[in-house]
């Protein structure tokens, strides 16, 4: 499964949707900023290590959860 991070003017989403391109995403998210990916599961949970060491629940956490889950987005928890 790849994942895109998606980042908006109001959250920062994981998405197991499959993009042709990031104006595809851009014209889903209204309030749409930047996007990442597609990335594995592993090089995603890299990234959010690297770039938010202080994530809770934590990025292996979050990912075991949405990768289990029926739901297609998934809002990154930093609290």
């Amino acid at each position: 499964m790849n994942l895109h991070i998606i980042y908006t003017e109001s959250a920062m989403l994981l998405s197991k949707k499959q993009y042709e391109s990031w104006r595809e995403i851009q014209d889903e998210y209204p309030d749409y900023k930047a996007s990442l990916g597609p990335w594995s599961i592993e090089e995603t949970e890299e990234y959010l290590n690297d770039e938010y060491p202080k994530i809770h629940p934590s990025a292996s956490e979050q990912l075991r959860g949405f990768a289990k889950s029926p739901d297609t987005v998934h809002i990154v928890s930093f609290s």
